[in-house]
C-alpha cells in the first residue's frame, strides 16, 4: 500500500459551516476522494495557493496524476467573452491557481482528469472556449434538471471508436451523471472532442492530440460507483509513477521521491 500512486485533486474555495464554526474552507466532495481511493491510490487535496500559482510544479512534484473537480463557474474573461447573466459565482483565485496547475502538468504529462469544471479548465487553459447558457441555445435543462443533486440527470454520451475516453469508460456509448449548465464552445489548441451528448450532440468529452493522458469529460464519474473513468486514471498514473521511479533509480519499482521533470 506504500507504493499507491499520489492523486492531486484541487480543492474548492468556499464558506462552510461545522460544530460551531462557519469560515472560509478548502473543500472537496468525499465521493472523489473515495473514487479515487477504491481504485487504489491515495488521494491528495491541494487547495489554491498564491506560490503554487506562480510555481505549480512544487506541488506537482508530489504526485502521479491529477484531478480537476466540479465546482463554480469560470470567469468568462479568461477566454475573451463578456458575461452572461446566468454566469454565477466565479472565483478568480481558484481560476487563476487551477490553470497554472493545469498548463504545467501538460508540460510534465502528467495523467490528468478534468470532471464537469474541470473539463471546462482544460479548454480554457488550450485557448478554447466555453458556452455559457446551454438551455439558452438548446432549449432544454436536461444536463442540469435540478440543483444540487443527480437524481433523473442520467444520459447517454457516445465516444469516439479508439479515444482516450472509451478506452477509459471500457465502452462506445457510455451513461453518464450531469450537472452543468455551462459547455465546451471553440475547441482548444491540440484537443479533440472524443464523446458528445446523443440527445443533442453536445460536446462531452475532450482529450489531448499530445499526451498520453489528458483527458476531460462533462459529466461526474465520481457520483457512479460503476464507472471506470477514475480508475483508469489512477492505472496511468501507477504507471506513470513507477517509469519516473526507475529513470530516477535504474531499478524496476524502486522506491524513490521522483524528482521535478525537465
Amino acid at each position: 500500500m506504500a507504493n499507491r500512486p499520489v492523486i492531486g485533486i484541487l480543492t474548492s474555495l468556499e464558506r462552510a459551516r461545522w460544530s460551531v464554526w462557519d469560515q472560509q474552507a478548502a473543500l472537496t466532495p468525499t465521493n472523489y476522494l473515495d473514487a479515487i481511493r477504491a481504485a487504489g491510490g491515495m488521494a491528495l487535496m491541494i487547495a489554491p495557493d498564491p506560490v503554487l500559482t506562480q510555481d505549480p510544479h512544487e506541488a506537482l512534484d508530489l504526485v502521479d496524476g491529477l484531478i480537476l473537480a466540479g465546482g463554480n463557474d469560470i470567469d468568462p474573461a479568461l477566454y475573451g467573452a463578456e458575461r452572461h447573466p446566468e454566469t454565477q459565482e466565479t472565483m478568480a483565485e481558484r481560476d487563476a491557481f487551477e490553470l497554472a496547475v493545469t498548463r504545467a502538468a501538460m508540460e510534465r504529462d502528467l495523467p490528468y482528469l478534468g470532471i464537469c469544471r474541470g473539463m471546462q479548465l482544460l479548454n480554457i487553459a488550450s485557448g478554447g472556449t466555453l458556452r455559457q447558457h446551454l438551455p439558452e441555445e438548446f432549449g432544454h435543462h436536461e444536463h442540469r434538471k435540478a440543483i444540487g443533486t443527480f437524481d433523473g440527470a442520467d444520459h447517454d454520451v457516445r465516444l469516439a471508436p479508439g479515444s482516450l475516453a472509451a478506452r477509459a469508460a471500457g465502452e462506445e456509448l457510455h451513461g453518464t451523471k450531469s450537472h452543468h449548465h455551462q459547455g465546451i464552445g471553440r475547441v482548444g489548441k491540440g484537443l479533440v472532442v472524443s464523446g458528445w451528448a446523443t440527445k443533442d450532440e453536445l460536446p462531452e468529452a475532450i482529450e489531448s492530440r499530445d499526451h498520453a493522458f489528458v483527458l476531460g469529460v462533462q459529466w461526474h464519474p465520481e457520483a457512479d460507483e460503476g464507472s471506470r473513468l477514475i480508475a483508469a486514471l489512477v492505472d496511468e498514473a501507477r504507471a506513470y509513477r513507477h517509469a519516473r521511479v526507475e529513470a530516477q533509480t535504474g531499478v524496476a519499482g524502486g522506491a524513490a521521491t521522483p524528482a521535478r521533470a525537465t
